[in-house]
């Protein structure tokens, strides 16, 4: 698989496809949101689509969502950089900027209070206007009162939120809807599948060590610290720089998924964001991507999902039913399924640390509710025809095989590619 990939890859850099993984310093501090990595929060307002060829209509939608926007994972998150600054300001350590600082986080903290690893409610209200856009889009399928609808969770609670809200979105749209609902251990072998080999390679993987370089080298906290403390001395004794640094970066990056309208960008330059941007996208793409260093261990965790996706669209359009599996995990599901199907420029491989943003962005491919939809249409006068279409955040996009009419392509052809590739 690993020559495959790269075969594919030099293919789609030889023509010259840029888009998703190319990602340039330019690009990213053009919308500081973005130094947020998968704290990006979902930037689509209207989905892409291209008229349908003439004696087609759509019958069926494959989904796989990322839960929306959240808090930080633990009140921790909040707390600990809070109680650092707390500590420096009872001696008078602290700058001006230091005190605001301080007391914007006090105010941050009485939203997320509680809330840690929670969707807030902007990520309910992507999942929702998600649903209600791809209603709209494709009628047909949504207005059928017969029409066969399931969603999936797996059982973290933001997830099961996030499905809420997205059958809630497609509910307003036809009440009538049937809407199938579980969250179960049941699903989670191909919602949220990791291998015991690419476990162990997240923990102890050889990769770890030039981690911690890249990182030590591009985490540069002194300029920071320096607005912050007004005592060197207290720094020295009290504070860890490059810790703080990385804990103001992650509250600055999730600002953008809560309610509470400030910004902690002002304490920080374009490049010191950039930096420990490009060491958060580091870890994903060695964790999640295609890294030259992983072989098969990441991506082969999205073939249960490869085949669920064959095997649940064979189910529907064999039905003669309007349908649609919906799927709601994370962004470490997500990743390797774009990355699984091939989906223009999620699959590009390098070994070139300092390159790695050039070859793979995370917010491009999984922001909060990032997603990935196959969009099936049957031909009128021949039911076995079959054409699909691939949706990446609701932006059409290519697969390395010839396709019918550019962006759909036979599912006949489609399945045969993916069945290879999962050696089915």
């Amino acid at each position: 698989m690993k020559k495959g990939r790269l075969f594919i890859s030099c293919i789609l850099a030889c023509v010259g496809i840029t888009a998703v993984g190319q990602t340039t310093y330019s690009e990213v501090i053009a919308d500081l949101n973005r130094t947020g990595g998968v704290y990006y929060a979902y930037p689509v307002t209207e989905s892409d689509n291209t008229p349908v060829p003439n004696g087609y209509e759509p019958v069926y939608i494959s989904h796989y969502g990322r839960h929306g926007s959240r808090y930080l994972i633990s009140d921790r998150d909040y707390a600990s950089v809070a109680d650092v600054l707390h500590n420096a300001d009872k001696t008078g350590a602290l700058t001006s900027l230091g005190k605001d600082v301080m007391h914007r986080i006090d105010t941050l903290m009485l939203e997320t209070r509680g809330r840690g690893g929670d969707l807030t409610p902007l990520g309910a209200r992507q999942h929702k206007d998600i649903a209600k856009r791809m209603a709209k889009s494709y009628p047909k399928i949504f207005n059928d009162k017969n029409a066969c609808i399931t969603a999936r969770s797996t059982l973290v609670p933001r997830c099961i939120l996030s499905m809420a809200a997205f059958c809630e979105g497609l509910k307003e749209f036809n009440p009538s809807l049937s809407i199938e609902r579980e969250s179960s251990q049941r699903y989670m072998p191909y919602l949220c599948y990791h291998s015991d080999d690419h476990h162990e390679y997240t923990i102890n993987g050889k990769w770890k060590e030039k981690y911690r370089k890249f990182k030590e080298h591009h985490t540069k906290p002194d300029r920071l610290i320096t607005s912050l403390f007004s005592d060197s001395s207290y720094v020295s004794d009290f504070v860890n720089p490059e810790e703080l640094m990385w804990g103001l970066y992650w509250i600055a990056s999730d600002m953008q998924n809560v309610e509470t309208r400030m910004s902690f960008y002002d304490i920080f330059t374009p490049d010191e964001l950039f930096n420990l941007w490009q060491c958060f996208n580091y870890v994903f793409y060695v964790n999640d991507g295609v890294f030259a260093g992983n072989g098969d261990k990441v991506v082969s965790n999205a073939y249960p999902l490869v085949a669920n996706i064959i095997e649940s669209a064979d189910k529907a359009l064999s039905s003669g039913r309007c349908a649609a599996d919906l799927r709601f995990g994370h962004d470490g599901n997500l990743i390797p399924l774009a990355a699984a199907l091939h989906l223009k420029n999620c699959d590009l491989v390098t070994g070139e640390q300092e390159n790695f943003h050039e070859a793979f962005s995370d917010w491009k491919i999984a922001p909060m509710a990032g997603n990935i939809q196959l969009v099936f249409f049957r031909n009128k006068k021949n039911p076995k025809d079959i054409l699909v279409k691939f949706m990446l955040n609701e932006r059409e996009t290519s697969i390395p095989i010839p396709p019918y009419q550019y962006p759909y392509y036979h599912w006949d052809d489609v399945r045969t590619y993916y069945k290879k590739i999962i050696g089915q």
